[in-house]
């Protein structure tokens, strides 16, 4: 669906204090657009579009649309919220972010990442390696780069480079010149209907890349090779650690510090190459999966090999990817936003790949109660590569359903599904004392979740004093 926005009308946005509908809303505002929303809660997003003087309403009422001629809403939002009730009732125009994110970018050319995992990380590779070049590119991200301290930045050349939103179907309406697809999983099921039904929509979104784009798609990923098997245009790079991908990784090595790894590259009509020695300051099989993701689309779009490696190297990282937090009784605390029975073992993985004689302790949040009821065996298996497992209350994200089984059984099945010790808490005070008098030696903690556990870990150092 296309739309035109003259520069008169007034934008509101529902939900803005998201990660993607506050970089929307920058990315708007800075267009010229009259941009405003409304939000629940204040948080850091929020403060970051006061700071750019966008008008913010802190609760949803419907006078809060009164001078308001279009409605962005964010896949968060319910039917009966107040302010969609009465644009409805106003018969004001309404789109999801994915919409009206395809609709600003449709003149630019784009970089696309999707995926149930790994996105955010991959699109700030690639947003690093373009701003290493002197390429000013538009980025709209899913987390905090470190190194533009947003989410968001408005370029002014004419290219894009977006994250996609799968939680509702609507990256596909996103067009795409290259894309990106790391990986698929059971996620969001309460928008759609089967895992098929996700496929589909990827099939969809790989489709719309015009002949003279790409397709770059990992076939570590099971469903991925799925995938492979029923696109019509063979248009596409594939990559990972399977021998026949295109970009194949090779020569791994991984320390607390960096991975690195050489890329054996086989693309049709062109002599085999190797790239040595690529370095990054991250850790995990799966963050050297989206490295290669972005060197992979950087090398086709014509970027030097220098160039990428230099920008890698010395790449600042995403806020809740892995973030060291403080230290307490010489043992270092970290924040990461895995909320998802994948996401926790990869992170998991890669520590044990580098602290192997360290005891790996994870503070775990569960976020929503749809996906704790929708994946309740998988969380119980997760937790195999650590030691302990402080398991805090659900964030519920404002779902007003019940869970359907007994909190304290499924603590039990993660200690025998996982093998590990676990202790339930009620709030973070209990944290902070469960904290004070039991983490000392050689241990390495990381807080993990999608909800106010990170404010949790970083609260953690005034309430331990």
């Amino acid at each position: 669906m296309k739309i035109e926005i003259a520069k008169s009308e007034i934008i509101h946005f529902i939900g803005i204090g998201g990660i993607g509908m506050s970089g929307l809303s920058l990315i708007m505002k800075g267009k010229g657009f009259k941009v405003q929303g409304s939000d629940i809660t204040h948080n850091k997003n929020i403060d970051r579009l006061k700071k750019e003087k966008i008008k913010i309403f802190i609760g949803h009422k419907k006078q809060n649309i009164n001078n308001a001629t279009i409605l962005v809403i964010s896949s968060a939002i319910k039917k009966d919220n107040s302010e969609l009730i009465e644009a409805k009732k106003r018969q004001l125009p309404i789109y999801g972010r994915g919409e009206m994110l395809a609709n600003l970018v449709s003149l630019t050319k784009n970089i696309v990442v999707a995926g149930a995992h790994g996105k955010t990380t991959t699109t700030s590779l690639i947003a690093t390696i373009f701003q290493n070049t002197k390429i000013d590119p538009t980025v709209i991200n899913g987390g905090v780069i470190n190194s533009i301290n947003n989410s968001a930045q408005l370029g002014k050349s004419n290219w894009s480079i977006l994250e996609a939103d799968e939680s509702d179907g609507s990256f596909v309406y996103i067009p795409p010149t290259y894309s990106i697809i790391t990986n698929i999983d059971r996620e969001h099921m309460d928008y759609y209907k089967s895992v098929n039904d996700i496929k589909n929509h990827f099939i969809r979104f790989i489709n719309k890349v015009p002949s003279f784009g790409k397709s770059f798609i990992c076939i570590d990923d099971k469903i991925n090779n799925e995938l492979l098997k029923e696109i019509k245009h063979k248009n596409f790079y594939t990559y990972g650690l399977n021998i026949k991908s295109n970009f194949f990784i090779s020569n791994i090595k991984q320390s607390k510090e960096f991975s690195e790894f050489d890329l054996k590259i086989s693309l049709p009509n062109k002599n085999k190459k190797t790239i040595k020695k690529i370095k990054i300051p991250l850790l995990g099989l799966h963050n050297i999966r989206n490295s290669v993701a972005a060197v992979a689309v950087a090398l086709t779009v014509g970027i030097s090999v220098p160039k990428i490696k230099k920008a890698l190297k010395n790449f600042q990282g995403v806020q809740r990817r892995f973030n060291k937090v403080f230290t307490f009784n010489n043992v270092d605390f970290y924040d990461d936003y895995a909320h998802h029975p994948t996401e926790i073992k990869e992170v998991l993985n890669s520590i044990k790949t580098v602290y192997d004689n360290y005891e790996k302790i994870c503070i775990f949040q569960p976020h929503r109660i749809s996906r704790l009821k929708d994946q309740k065996k998988e969380f119980t298996f997760a937790f195999k590569d650590a030691d302990q497992v402080i398991l805090c209350p659900i964030y519920d994200a404002g779902e007003k359903i019940k869970l359907g089984f007994n909190y304290y059984s499924f603590a039990e099945d993660i200690i025998k599904n996982s093998k590990v010790k676990l202790f339930l808490i009620n709030d973070q005070f209990q944290l902070a004392k469960f904290v004070k008098y039991s983490i000392y030696g050689k241990k390495i903690v990381v807080g993990m979740g999608a909800g106010s556990i990170s404010a949790w870990i970083r609260e953690l150092p005034n309430l331990l004093k």
